[in-house]
C-alpha cells in the first residue's frame, strides 16, 4: 500500500512461498524451496523444536542490550516516533516459539522476550513469519507489499504501527552491524567475521539476515 497521496495504492507482489526438504546426502540439512504459490519461508520445525526450550532470560539480556544501542546509534529513530513511542508493540514471529513486547520510548526502549502462552496487553500487534518481518527491517521485501499479500498482519492501532515501519525504513537498520557494535573496540572484526558467515545462514534458514547491500 502506498499512502503517499492520500487513499492508497496497492503495489503487486510477486507471489511466491518456500516448503521445506531434508537434503540427501552426508549432511542434511533443512532448505527453503520455491513454489508458485504465496508466502514467505517458514522456518522448519526441526529449528523450532531447538529453540522452544531455551531459557528466556539470555535472549532477553541480549535482545534488550540491542535495542539500546541501537537507540543510542540512531538517535533519531526513537524520537521521530513522538506519542506514538510510548505504545506497547507486539512483535509476533508466527514460526517461533516466542514473542517480543517492545515499548519504543526515546530515552528508555524496552523489549520483553515472552512465551506464547503470556504475553499479556499490547496497543499494535505485528505479525508474520520470522523471514518476512526480517527482510522488512533490511529492505529486502516491501512492507507495503507485505502488507497487502497478508504475509505481515497489523492488528490494532495501525498508525502507530506505520509511523515505527517509516522510523526503521529511514534509520536503514542492518542487525549484523548493530549487533557487532555492541563488543566495541572489538566489534570490526566481529562484524567481518559475522558477514562472512551470514550467506550460509541466509542459505540455510532462508533469512535475510542482512542488508543486500551491506553483505
Amino acid at each position: 500500500m502506498d499512502f503517499s497521496s492520500g487513499g492508497f495504492h496497492a503495489r503487486p507482489a510477486r507471489s511466491t512461498s518456500l516448503r521445506w526438504r531434508k537434503d540427501e546426502g552426508a549432511f542434511p540439512c533443512f532448505l527453503p524451496v520455491m513454489t508458485d504459490r504465496s508466502a514467505k519461508p517458514v522456518l522448519p520445525g526441526a529449528f523450532r523444536l531447538l529453540l522452544a526450550p531455551l531459557p528466556l532470560a539470555p535472549l532477553q539480556f541480549a535482545l534488550q542490550r540491542l535495542v539500546t544501542s541501537v537507540g543510542q546509534r540512531n538517535p533519531g529513530l526513537f524520537t521521530r516516533l513522538g506519542k506514538q513511542g510510548e505504545r506497547v508493540f507486539l512483535v509476533d514471529p508466527t514460526d517461533i516459539p516466542f514473542v517480543f513486547r517492545m515499548i519504543p520510548r526515546r530515552d528508555q526502549p524496552r523489549i520483553t522476550v515472552l512465551r506464547r502462552d503470556g504475553f499479556g496487553a499490547w496497543d499494535a500487534r505485528i505479525a508474520g513469519t520470522l523471514a518476512a518481518l526480517l527482510g522488512m527491517i533490511h529492505g529486502a521485501a516491501d512492507g507495503d507489499a507485505l502488507f497487502f499479500s497478508r504475509d505481515v498482519i497489523i492488528e490494532g492501532d495501525t498508525e502507530a504501527v506505520l509511523a515505527l515501519r517509516n522510523a526503521l525504513d529511514d534509520a536503514e537498520i542492518d542487525l549484523v552491524a548493530e549487533m557487532a557494535a555492541m563488543f566495541g573496540v572489538r566489534g570490526e572484526g566481529v562484524e567481518r567475521i559475522a558477514r562472512s558467515l551470514v550467506p550460509a545462514a541466509s542459505r540455510l534458514t532462508g533469512l535475510t539476515l542482512t542488508r543486500w547491500d551491506r553483505s
